[in-house]
């Protein structure tokens, strides 16, 4: 039996080492009460001192663990026990690895979390590809997550399993591809079954909201989409499911500004929804300074060509509003409230007639001067105005992607298009929903 107190000591610094090697010394005659400690949430020692005991005990220590995993009766338990064994090294990778086999699911998952912390040192991806077909959907999903990150040269083990099975590996080395990958990493066969199943699914797609953290868009009236992707220089067309459309914008959009992509290298061009053709994704952003004055250029020419065109950015996460309208090649009006301190020089044009009337609702005056409103007044405003991108969508009779359902009215097909960034610099990798 373990005295309590060195297992105490283990959470004092001046304490913790000579508790450490004193618990080490007892080595299996410990490792129980040590487990027990762990898998106590209400225990006063973090799990992390007592799991680098465990990891120096070595082979003991994870199968006190594993015992613990496989007993743990509560979900803090499991969670703490977990942890805890995942954490313990390259020294018990081979235990990891015949625990992949292991009849309990959670011991699976965490085994594979196991090999992950372990580095690439020692272990081979190939001993994960069985997990791709676990018949538990979180196993399955760390197996799948765990390769995505172990980087680009799993891409050939993945393609065999494609090529030759088991059958119940492929749908998710498909999705293992894709993310490393991208269409350059998948077979032409897997390629074209991916376009098959699009033009299958698009007979009965319908219309839903396209909705993504960060919402950038254009609106033109009319069903001219073929028109409007030559004056916005869109390339590549390739039709695409609502959900499909969506997700790769929502997608590209957590990817700006990364080493290889900005975000801006594909859109979404929607059909006609009830008379008006979007066209989805950061491209279209006319607040921030990367693409603003492109994004006012291209405006003013679908304006002089349709009659109107509109930009939106609106944060769905309270990170601000902007709106360009332009009317027969005229910008009408620029504004943008998003809480950073260049806001005002985005301004162009007067007030809208809804900026206005939210203006007098809320007993300011409909035209205003920042610098000459009082502090108090400007500051309603300005969070006022934070959400109100969409409310000026409505306001012009302008279709709103946020709004759309499976009876909005819906002419063709939509489309993902390469704008000029995608064609000088690619697309970023993904696996995307159809």
């Amino acid at each position: 039996m373990v005295n309590a107190d060195l297992i105490r000591d283990l959470g004092r610094p001046d304490l913790y080492e000579a508790a450490a090697d004193a618990l080490v010394t007892l080595g299996t005659d410990g490792v129980e009460q040590l487990a027990r400690e762990v898998m106590d949430a209400e225990s006063p020692v973090d799990w992390r001192p007592i799991t680098a005991v465990l990891r120096r005990i070595g082979d003991a220590g994870f199968d006190s663990l594993l015992q613990g995993l496989v007993s743990a009766s509560t979900e803090e338990s499991r969670k703490r026990v977990g942890f805890a064994f995942s954490q313990l090294g390259l020294a018990v990778l081979d235990r990891y690895t015949a625990a992949l086999a292991h009849p309990v699911p959670l011991v699976r998952r965490q085994a594979v979390r196991g090999i992950e912390h372990c580095g690439e040192a020692g272990w081979s991806a190939a001993a994960l590809l069985p997990l791709l077909g676990d018949p538990d959907q979180e196993v399955a999903r760390q197996a799948q997550d765990t390769l995505i990150r172990t980087g680009e040269h799993v891409i050939p083990l993945l393609r065999r399993v494609r090529e030759r099975g088991p059958g119940r590996q492929r749908a998710r080395a498909l999705t293992v591809l894709a993310e490393l990958g991208g269409e350059p990493a998948l077979s032409r066969a897997d390629t074209a079954a991916i376009e098959r199943l699009i033009r299958i699914k698009l007979p009965d797609d319908r219309p839903e909201p396209l909705w993504a953290c960060w919402n950038y868009w254009m609106a033109v009236p009319g069903g001219d989409q073929a028109g409007i992707m030559r004056t916005l220089g869109l390339t590549d067309p390739r039709p695409v499911t609502f959900a499909l459309g969506n997700d790769i914008v929502d997608a590209d959009s957590h990817g700006c500004d990364t080493d290889e992509h900005t975000g801006y290298e594909r859109v979404f061009v929607t059909p006609e929804l009830a008379g008006w053709t979007l066209v989805l994704g950061a491209w279209c952003d006319p607040h921030g300074q990367e693409r603003r004055e492109d994004v006012l250029r291209l405006c003013i020419e679908l304006s002089a060509r349709y009659g109107q065109a509109q930009a939106y950015y609106y944060g769905g996460q309270g990170d601000g509003s902007a709106w360009l309208v332009a009317e027969h090649g005229t910008v009408i009006r620029r504004y943008g409230e998003t809480g950073e301190a260049e806001d005002e020089l985005l301004t162009l044009g007067k007030p809208l007639p809804y900026e206005r009337a939210r203006r007098t609702e809320l007993g300011l005056q409909p035209d205003w001067d920042a610098a000459q409103e009082g502090e108090d007044d400007e500051e309603e405003w300005r969070w006022t105005a934070h959400d109100l991108a969409p409310d000026i969508a409505r306001s012009l009779g302008t279709t709103n992607p946020l709004d759309v359902t499976a009876d909005t009215p819906s002419h063709g097909t939509g489309v993902i298009a390469l704008t000029p960034y995608g064609v000088a610099h690619g697309v970023p990798a993904g696996a995307y929903r159809i």
